[in-house]
């Protein structure tokens, strides 16, 4: 009977010796750069963050400017068509949506008016490595 409790009490405690020395092991190891890991549309949208453009492909809420038909509110995008959502009033719960197409301002409901402006999309060819 002593032997078998020796035998468990000896591979107890070199399981927590490896356990421990594999602990140590991999603190030393560490994650590679994300920027070198990724390709294409996410490297260039890593790129363009890490050069200061922290919204590429123009997807957060901007807010209304002017409004006005001689000035519009210039709504980014990349290509020739973008589907917009005005918020008409601050404490509107819904959110009205339009079409906007190059060339063509289009006023909202509330009076407002959006313009689309064009900017080149990244070619995927040429895109990083």
């Amino acid at each position: 009977m002593s032997r078998v409790v020796s035998k468990s009490l000896s591979l107890l405690q070199s399981g927590r010796r490896s356990l421990h020395v594999s602990a140590v092991s991999a603190a030393k190891q560490t994650m590679p750069d994300p920027i070198e890991h990724a390709t294409g549309l996410e490297k260039y949208e890593l790129l363009a963050k890490q050069a200061g453009n922290d919204d590429p492909f123009f997807l957060k809420a901007c807010a209304r400017g002017p409004g006005t038909k001689a000035e519009p509110t210039i709504v980014n995008a990349m290509d020739t068509y973008r589907s917009v959502g005005c918020v008409c009033n601050e404490e509107d719960t819904n959110i009205k949506w339009m079409w906007l197409c190059e060339g063509a301002p289009k006023r909202c409901a509330c009076g407002y008016w959006f313009e689309l402006k064009v900017h080149a999309a990244p070619d995927k060819y040429s895109l990083p490595l």
